[in-house]
């Protein structure tokens, strides 16, 4: 059409300059237009509509989640391409002029709506950190509504971000622990929190007398950060975190099928590496992780001896794992193994001592079950080797069923220890020695024991051989008459007698 537009008004005279402005176009575009015969315009027009794009082979995946859901932003597109193929080398600006084309060609409107916002001066670094609280409904994978809540923290000058669910309402309790796990994301405290009046942190602003709750004014006084009220929706006060609220709503749980709040909480903090942390900003221009690099220095650190027995009635708190670990300052410590109990709290108590154990506890003036040297790395797994699950082995196994067999628990017992004593690499063959004993000559089995702990005997074949001996004086006591209902009466086997074994303790030669 533009070839054709290009041409009827040169021909009506217009020149090159005016065609341009009347099309809206480039006067080379004009030029590159006017030098094409039809015949060139159409081999040209073939070759173009061949040239693939680089987002083509996504095309209807992104299609069908334009269709499914069709407020998707460009953004998160973006970041949905990225979650499924972290290899792929498209630009955002790339997905969403893609995702544009998308919505024109096939005709899937977005509806976009805006707020106005005030400038404000940029903040000093390490001056303020924000906090607000959200909640949004998600769908679970059978296609119910659940709802969660998170909490999020924002550098006020990086944007450097932190946020963590919970799939029920906060208390102030776990406005504490997150405060505690975003201070050690973010490797350090502002000078000032700002946050709007809410019942876990506040009770009345006062006239700028401010009134927090007990618990959280405890924990204010230990950590010692200054507080700053303002009223809700207040986009000149906290208008960043209201900004990275509405950015977890809209890019990171929209649309997004809930499992679990373990599983969700880590896709939250992949996202944040990811997408929250690491795109360009468009306010600063900057990739936050980098700005917060240089942020972190103008932090407070935050003392890694945190308890709160005095002032909290509890110390360091931390969930438990599902597999049994323990996070802290970016490592994981292990707890026994069985530690973790379905539908229970799992909460473990910690408290690090001055030479820098830490030490573990299911209640607070508890029995300690795990200590550990603290790590000073990061991404680290710390377990002792005493806290996993010892899995019998096949021969332990073995052992077992063959000692059910014996009347003298104690006796088989200390006969086992000999055998490993004397046979560490052949305890299998030993075992199935007795196996088959125990199978097939049950009833001499515990006589033929106790002989052997008398002579001390050290070998399976050694208690096997008094089997066999008890069993042949047995049936050379028998009465002729029996003897000859025995069908196994003519099979004669090599063994000792137990005089032999008589014998030789004594030092002399079997007989």
């Amino acid at each position: 059409m533009q070839y054709m537009e290009v041409h009827q008004l040169k021909q009506k005279g217009f020149s090159v300059k005016k065609i341009a402005e009347k099309l809206g176009i480039s006067r080379n575009t004009v030029y590159r237009n006017l030098e094409k015969t039809p015949e060139e315009f159409n081999e040209w027009l073939l070759s173009s509509g061949t040239k693939g794009k680089k987002l083509d082979p996504y095309q209807d995946l992104i299609l069908n989640w334009l269709k499914e859901h069709s407020d998707l932003s460009g953004a998160q597109v973006y970041d949905w391409l990225k979650e499924r193929y972290p290899k792929i080398t498209v630009g955002e600006s790339t997905v969403r002029r893609y995702v544009n084309e998308l919505r024109e060609i096939y005709s899937i409107p977005k509806q976009v709506t805006y707020r106005q916002y005030q400038a404000v001066e940029e903040l000093p670094m390490g001056k303020q950190i924000q906090v607000d609280f959200g909640e949004t409904i998600v769908k679970t994978k059978d296609e119910k509504s659940k709802k969660l809540w998170f909490i999020g923290f924002v550098l006020a000058r990086s944007r450097y971000k932190y946020v963590e669910w919970r799939d029920r309402p906060f208390t102030t309790r776990d406005v504490i622990q997150c405060h505690e796990a975003a201070f050690e994301y973010f490797g350090g405290m502002s000078e000032e929190l700002v946050y709007d009046q809410d019942h876990l942190i506040a009770v009345s602003e006062n006239a700028g007398d401010i009134i927090l709750t007990k618990e959280f004014q405890s924990y204010q006084q230990m950590r010692k950060f200054n507080v700053f009220l303002c009223r809700k929706n207040d986009p000149e006060t906290k208008g960043k975190i209201e900004s990275v609220v509405k950015y977890v709503k809209r890019n990171f749980s929209k649309n997004r099928v809930f499992t679990n709040l373990e599983i969700w909480n880590e896709l939250c903090l992949k996202w944040l590496d990811r997408t929250a942390n690491f795109n360009v900003h468009h306010t600063t221009k900057k990739r936050p992780f980098e700005v917060a690099a240089l942020e972190k220095q103008h932090l407070k650190r935050v003392s890694t001896q945190f308890s709160f027995e005095n002032q909290l009635e509890s110390s360091i708190t931390r969930l438990i794992q599902k597999d049994n670990v323990i996070k802290y300052n970016s490592n994981r410590y292990s707890v026994p193994t069985g530690t973790y109990q379905p539908k229970r709290s799992n909460i473990a108590y910690l408290e690090v001592t001055e030479n820098q154990r830490l030490y573990i506890r299911l209640s607070k003036d508890g029995e300690i079950i795990a200590d550990h040297a603290i790590h000073l790395g990061k991404g680290e797994l710390i377990q002792d080797p005493n806290h996993k699950r010892k899995r019998p082995s096949r021969l332990e196994e073995w052992q077992t069923e063959i000692r059910k067999a014996f009347k003298n628990k104690g006796d088989i017992d200390q006969f086992f220890i000999v055998l490993k004593q004397q046979y560490p690499r052949h305890m299998g063959d030993q075992l199935n020695i007795l196996w088959n004993l125990v199978q097939h000559d049950s009833e001499w089995i515990d006589l033929a024991l106790q002989k052997a702990m008398t002579l001390r005997l050290k070998s399976a074949n050694d208690l096997r051989d008094l089997v066999y001996s008890l069993k042949q004086e047995a049936q050379q006591a028998e009465p002729p008459s029996k003897k000859s209902q025995d069908s196994y009466s003519h099979i004669t086997a090599s063994t000792r007698k137990v005089d032999s074994y008589i014998a030789i303790m004594k030092g002399g030669h079997p007989a």
